[in-house]
């Protein structure tokens, strides 16, 4: 699975439309879509993992959230790019995710969230 994903993901990079840089306060608004299930507090408990430091980490590797197979053997590291290619879509990014979350289609929406979660 790892040896499919990152050259996907490489790919898939290279052809995301830049988005420019978005703003951080409106992303905190956005964050409320997220907000029923992630926190950005570690060590709260909700049905996704907190999302605190979710820049540069590799992804299923919160302790104590149980990720699905897919996830965990993704090769992701969160960054800009993979945020957005995950958040459009979870369920074709990573097939078998857990993640429930129909994808924000706006670009300038996706720019603040991400924002906001580099700030975490």
């Amino acid at each position: 699975m790892k040896k499919t994903i990152l050259p996907l993901l490489a790919v898939l990079s290279l052809s995301l439309p830049a988005f420019a840089e978005g703003d951080a306060e409106a992303g905190k608004k956005i964050f409320r879509k997220c907000a029923a299930c992630h926190t950005v507090e570690p060590g709260k408990r909700k049905p996704g993992p907190h999302l605190q430091g979710i820049v540069g980490r590799d992804a299923g590797i919160v302790e104590g959230f149980k990720y699905s197979k897919p996830m965990i053997n993704s090769a992701i590291t969160w960054d800009a790019a993979t945020l957005a290619e995950f958040l459009t879509d979870p369920k074709e990014t990573v097939k078998g995710t857990k993640m429930s979350f129909r994808g924000i289609k706006d670009s300038d929406d996706m720019a603040d969230l991400i924002a906001y979660l580099e700030g975490l």
